[in-house]
């Protein structure tokens, strides 16, 4: 690590420090309160030889400090024999020598001020102290010191000598993969990036250059990953970066062989996996996902373990085929014209018309979407259907309850009012009065509401709030979801905050969700095929 450089002393400070202290004197302010009453009363100011040393004028010393003139004198056999000036402009630059020798005099005393305060500077710190700190950022991964890129790229190179004219297509990259020391699926990104897709073949010699500058620039996993999928220069992932990467997940991985001839469902399936994947990742909400949010994920293991499990339904956090199966078909049952877009009325026929009328409205607002047709068209995308669903049915995880928060914050400040909580709940108790159900009045919800979050500012609930209490789920159900909050409503909520220690070691809400629905979807789908079967064999 260099060292660091020399603190260059900011002069004019020190100088109006020292005119400060000059000015506070108390024979300083004799003289300039005699130089005031001689301008007052007309008098003519002498400011001759006598004058000066019949009073104590202020100089500096060589180590900056405040004497007298009379002082000096003694200190020095070299006297000043240009006129006295006044006080208050006789701030001399640093010694006894003559001032009035030249603007070279002038500029050679301030080079050897300067020198001086540097001198002084690098006397006072140890550069043992700054050289001791180790680099501690590294935004492209912290560098290995016993990699050695010439004994890789060697072995990449014995890869591509065993194809022809040293080329390797998409179908064989998982080999050069391999030699790479990534898993088997980074192949197509791996393809890509070297420019495979001009060709349709990769060479030898642009793989290596192209790898070469990743090993050299890169030093983690998360920081090759991204470099392969971004767009050159840029440091972020967006949506349409995974594309190419899925698309090969879909065509080659075994737990999908059976969408291989459903082509039109692969771009369903690679919508659903790449919004899942921006809702536990980019956590940030902006779209881009970092390398710092992307090595803080669970992400790059579940790519991995892509090679090790036939079954991608296994892989619960992002692939699994059965997740994407249960999230389109409840889609499709409300896409009621089939054009993969709904509106307020279709999603306010999920689960029974639960969800209250109000939220529609917020989610249509666009505050939590990122389709701009949501707002100017009131038309909902399969892709925020998934962000809808997702954070309907798991109300513990981080992400969704930043849903549910932005959507309930009205006015955008960061906190749920009275105001904003009583709006919601208003639809609660008419729907409560429609099914001759008494509600619970506002403020006795709101006192229970309070015991539940414990906000660190009473009166004012906040996101950090809602974190910490890890009830949030009962919390947003109350305000609009009247069907959970039915269910919930008996049971005592301290009494679940007890269980929320072991909730780490059970599946969660989202998987329990969508285990039973993917079960009751197919034995729908095979109660009807065998009803069809049977009207077919009757006629």
């Amino acid at each position: 690590m260099p060292s660091p450089q020399v603190l260059q002393p900011v002069l004019k400070m020190k100088v109006d420090e020292l005119f400060l202290n000059w000015l506070s004197e108390p024979s300083t302010q004799v003289i300039l309160s005699d130089y005031l009453r001689k301008i007052k009363d007309g008098d003519t100011l002498d400011f001759g030889q006598e004058d000066c040393n019949g009073r104590d004028s202020l100089v500096f010393t060589e180590n900056n400090n405040i004497s007298s003139k009379s002082n000096m004198s003694e200190r020095t056999s070299a006297s000043l024999s240009a006129p006295c000036s006044p006080p208050s402009a006789t701030l001399p630059s640093g010694g006894g020598s003559n001032s009035r020798g030249g603007p070279n005099s002038r500029a050679l005393r301030r080079s050897v001020s300067v020198k001086k305060a540097q001198v002084k500077k690098e006397e006072a710190v140890t550069p043992a102290l700054s050289e001791s700190i180790p680099k501690f950022y590294f935004p492209r991964g912290q560098p290995k010191a016993n990699t050695n890129i010439d004994n890789l790229i060697s072995k990449i190179e014995k890869i591509f000598s065993q194809f022809p004219n040293e080329r390797v297509t998409i179908e064989d990259m998982g080999m050069v993969a391999k030699a790479c020391e990534c898993p088997l699926y980074w192949k197509a990104p791996l393809f890509y990036a070297a420019g495979g897709d001009r060709r349709g073949y990769v060479s030898v010699h642009k793989f290596v250059a192209m790898w070469r500058k990743v090993l050299q620039t890169c030093h983690d996993d998360a920081a090759k990953f991204l470099h392969l999928l971004a767009k050159p220069g840029c440091p972020y992932l967006e949506q349409e970066d995974f594309i190419p990467f899925l698309q090969d997940v879909v065509d080659t991985h075994k737990g999908l062989a059976y969408l291989k001839e459903a082509s039109d469902f692969h771009i369903r399936y690679i919508t659903t996996v790449i919004q899942r994947i921006f809702y536990n990742v980019n956590r940030s909400w902006t779209g881009k996902i970092t390398c710092s949010e992307l090595r803080k994920s669970t992400f790059l293991q579940n790519v991995a373990l892509l090679e090790e499990e036939d079954d991608v339904s296994q892989l619960t956090e992002y692939f699994s085929y059965e997740h994407f199966y249960v999230i389109y078909c409840k889609f499709w049952e409300l896409d009621t014209d089939h054009d993969l877009y709904i509106d307020q009325r279709d999603l306010a026929r999920h689960n029974d018309q639960a969800i209250s009328l109000r939220m529609i409205e917020r989610i249509f607002s666009g505050t939590v979407t990122r389709d701009r047709k949501v707002r100017k068209e009131g038309r909902l995308s399969y892709a925020d259907f998934v962000w809808f669903l997702i954070s309907e049915e798991d109300k513990k995880t981080e992400t969704s309850i930043e849903y549910w928060f932005r959507c309930m914050d009205l006015d955008g400040d960061g906190v749920l009012s009275m105001y904003e909580l009583q709006h919601f709940y208003q639809e609660q108790c008419q729907k409560l009065e429609t099914m001759a159900i008494e509600p619970l009045p506002f403020e006795d919800c709101l006192c229970q509401m309070l015991d539940l979050v414990r906000p660190e500012i009473p009166g004012k609930i906040t996101l950090r709030d809602l974190k910490r209490c890890k009830l949030a789920h009962i919390f947003f159900d109350t305000f609009f979801n009247i069907e959970k909050y039915l269910d919930r409503e008996q049971r005592d909520p301290f009494l679940v905050a007890k269980d929320t220690e072991t909730l780490g070691q059970e599946i969660s809400d989202w998987e329990r969700y969508a285990a039973e629905e993917y079960d009751i979807l197919v034995a729908e789908d095979t109660a009807n095929e065998q009803y069809n079967d049977g009207n077919t064999t009757d006629f």
